[in-house]
C-alpha cells in the first residue's frame, strides 16, 4: 500500500513525470515487430501503451496507481486511440490475463522488489503466444553509481529492484535471447529520467 500511495502522489502533478513520448528503446523495438496484442505491466502514465496503440497494436496495460490510469486515458484520448488500462498489483496478473494471449509483453522501467521478479516474471512467457516476445529496458545494478552522481537520472532506491544480464537469463531461461546487453545511455524522459544512466536491454522470443 505504501508503494501505491507513493506512486499516486508522484503522478498527481499536472506534468507527465516521464513525459508523453515513448521510451526510445521501446519505440525502436516495436518498429521491428508486426503489430498484434501487447501487454504493458507498470505502464505508469501510459506513454508507451498509447504509442503502441498509435502504431496499430491492441493494448492491455496496468499499474497499481489510479492517478496513472487517469492520466494514461487522458493521453490516449488526446492521441485519438483506445487502450484497455486496469489498476492492478503485479501479483494479480495471472488471474487477470489468459495464457497464450499476447504477441508481446513490454517491461519498461518496471522495477519490482526481488520477490515479485523471482515469483512472477518467470511465468510471463505463459501469457505469450508461440513466437511472441518479451522486451525490457530497466536500470542495471551498476546504475547506483550514476544515481550518486546525478539524482535527476532517477531509478529505484534499492539496487535489488534493478537488473543484470545474469538476472535476465535466470528470469526467462526458456526464451530465445534476441538481444541482451548492459549499456550506458543518455535519458531525457520528462522530469523523472535525465542524464547518463546504466540500463539492461533485453528481447526474448518464445519458441
Amino acid at each position: 500500500m505504501k508503494m501505491k500511495r507513493n506512486w499516486n502522489e508522484r503522478y498527481s502533478i499536472a506534468d507527465y513525470v516521464y513525459g508523453e513520448e515513448p521510451n526510445e528503446y521501446f519505440k525502436a523495438t516495436l518498429a521491428n515487430l508486426h503489430p498484434g496484442k501487447i501487454l504493458l505491466p507498470a505502464d505508469g502514465e501510459g506513454r508507451n501503451g498509447v504509442y503502441a496503440a498509435t502504431q496499430g497494436w491492441e493494448v492491455e496495460a496496468f499499474d497499481q496507481s489510479e492517478q496513472a490510469r487517469e492520466k494514461a486515458l487522458q493521453l490516449a484520448q488526446r492521441k485519438g486511440v483506445r487502450i484497455n488500462y486496469q489498476v492492478l498489483d503485479f501479483q494479480q496478473i495471472y488471474d487477470t490475463y489468459p495464457k497464450e494471449n499476447f504477441d508481446a509483453i513490454a517491461l519498461i522501467f518496471a522495477h519490482m522488489p526481488p520477490e515479485i521478479k523471482s515469483g512472477y516474471f518467470p511465468q510471463l512467457p505463459d501469457l505469450l503466444k508461440p513466437g511472441g516476445h518479451i522486451l525490457l529496458e530497466g536500470f542495471s545494478k551498476n546504475h547506483v553509481t550514476y544515481q550518486q552522481k546525478n539524482p535527476g537520472i532517477g531509478g529505484p532506491p534499492d539496487v535489488e529492484m534493478m537488473y543484470s544480464e545474469e538476472l535476465m537469463r535466470e528470469l526467462f531461461p526458456d526464451l530465445e535471447i534476441i538481444t541482451l546487453s548492459e549499456q550506458e545511455i543518455s535519458l531525457n524522459e520528462g522530469l523523472g529520467h535525465n542524464g547518463l544512466g546504466s540500463v539492461v536491454r533485453y528481447i526474448g522470443k518464445k519458441r
